[in-house]
C-alpha cells in the first residue's frame, strides 16, 4: 500500500475524533485496523479504514464508547455492585484490567473497559452476589483454584492478567518473528532472559525490539520502580508459560533469519589494548633573531677593517687621541709659567 493512501496515527485519531490514548487502545483492540510494524512506533491507518469507521452507525460516540475505560468506583456503578466486591472480583482474576497509571501517591489505579464490565455483569449474574466460587470462570491467565481464598489471602491477579492481555494485544499486531519473541521476552527479568538466550547478539536484538509495555513512565525513581515491578513476571506459573512461549518463538525466529551480527568476525584481542602512538610534540615557534649586545672588550677584540695606509683605522685614531692629549698638557703647562 502506498504511503499516500495511509494516514499517520495522529491524523487518523483527529479524523476519527479520538484522543491519542483512545486511538492507541482502539488500534490495540482491533477496532481500528492499522498497517506497519508493531514496535516501530509508526503505525499508519489506511484512508479506506478511516472512511469505513466514519460511515459506521453512531459515529463517533459508538467508537469512543468501545474504548471507554473506568476505574473501580465507576466500574462498580456500571455492574451495580459495591466497590469492595468489584475489587475482590478483579483481584481474583474475573475482571481483567486493560490499563493502569500511578496517582500522586504512587498507588496503582487499574482501568477496565466499560464495555467488558457490562458484558460480564449480564453474562455472570451469579458472581455479583454471594460467595465467590472456588474456580474462576472468567479472566485471562487465571489458572489457580480457590479464587475466594486467593482474594482473601492477599494474592492479586490484576498485574499478571494485565501483562498477559498486553502481550496478547502486541502479538496480535506483529507478524515479525523476532518482534514476537521480543514481546514475550519483555516480561522476563534479565537473568532469565540470559539463561534462555545465551547468544549475546540474539539478546541484543531482542532488547532492541523490546516493546514499551507501559508508555509514559513516571518521573520519580520510586514511581519507576513501582511500574517496573508491574512489568516483570513474578508468578511461577506465569514465568513458566512465558519461558516456554519464548523458546518456541525463538526457534521460529532463528529459522526465519539470523540475528544481526557485526561484519568483522575476527577474535577480539585478549591482552591489554595497545596504547595509541604518541603524536610528535609541536615545534615551538622561534622568535626573530635580535641583534646581540657585546661588551666593550668584545667590540675591541673584533676585527676592524683597515682604513688604508697599511695601519688599522682604530690604531691610527688611538695614536691621534694620544698626541692631542699630550699637546693639551703642554699648553696648560706653558700658560701657568707665564
Amino acid at each position: 500500500m502506498e504511503i499516500s493512501e495511509t494516514l499517520a496515527a495522529g491524523r487518523a485519531a483527529q479524523e476519527l475524533r479520538l484522543r491519542r490514548g483512545e486511538f492507541e487502545l482502539a488500534a490495540q483492540l482491533g477496532h481500528v485496523r492499522t498497517v506497519g510494524g508493531a514496535l516501530s512506533g509508526r503505525r499508519r491507518v489506511a484512508r479506506g479504514e478511516v472512511e469505513r469507521l466514519r460511515r459506521a452507525a453512531g459515529f463517533p460516540d459508538a467508537l469512543r464508547e468501545r474504548v471507554r475505560t473506568v476505574g473501580t468506583a465507576e466500574g462498580a456503578d456500571l455492574m451495580e455492585i459495591s466497590p469492595g466486591r468489584f475489587t475482590r472480583l478483579a483481584r481474583a482474576g474475573y475482571l481483567v484490567p486493560v490499563r493502569f497509571y500511578l496517582n500522586r501517591y504512587r498507588a496503582v489505579v487499574w482501568l477496565y473497559l466499560a464495555e467488558e464490565l457490562r458484558a460480564f455483569a449480564s453474562g455472570e449474574p451469579g458472581l455479583l452476589t454471594g460467595r465467590l466460587p472456588r474456580t474462576p470462570t472468567g479472566g485471562s491467565g487465571t489458572t489457580a483454584e480457590g479464587a475466594e481464598e486467593k482474594a482473601g489471602a492477599g494474592e492479586d491477579c490484576r498485574p499478571r492478567n494485565w501483562r498477559g492481555r498486553r502481550i496478547g494485544l502486541l502479538l496480535h499486531e506483529s507478524d515479525d518473528r523476532w518482534e514476537r519473541a521480543a514481546i514475550v521476552g519483555s516480561v522476563l527479568d534479565p537473568f532469565q532472559l540470559a539463561e534462555l538466550v545465551p547468544d549475546p547478539y540474539e539478546r541484543a536484538s531482542l532488547n532492541r525490539l523490546r516493546p514499551d509495555l507501559a508508555p509514559g513512565r513516571p518521573g520519580s525513581e520510586a514511581g519507576r520502580e513501582a511500574v517496573q515491578r508491574l512489568l516483570t513476571a513474578d508468578d511461577p506459573d506465569e514465568i513458566s508459560w512465558h519461558r516456554s512461549s519464548l523458546t518456541a518463538l525463538l526457534a521460529d525466529a532463528r529459522r526465519d533469519r539470523q540475528a544481526p551480527r557485526p561484519n568483522d568476525t575476527l577474535p577480539e584481542p585478549v591482552g591489554p589494548e595497545p596504547e595509541p602512538p604518541l603524536e610528535p610534540a609541536p615545534t615551538p615557534e622561534l622568535a626573530p633573531p635580535q641583534p646581540a649586545r657585546t661588551s666593550v672588550a668584545a667590540r675591541e677584540a673584533e676585527p676592524v677593517p683597515h682604513g688604508g695606509r697599511g695601519r688599522p683605522l682604530l690604531t691610527r685614531l688611538r695614536i691621534r687621541r694620544g698626541r692631542d692629549r699630550e699637546g693639551a698638557a703642554v699648553s696648560r703647562g706653558g700658560g701657568a709659567d707665564g
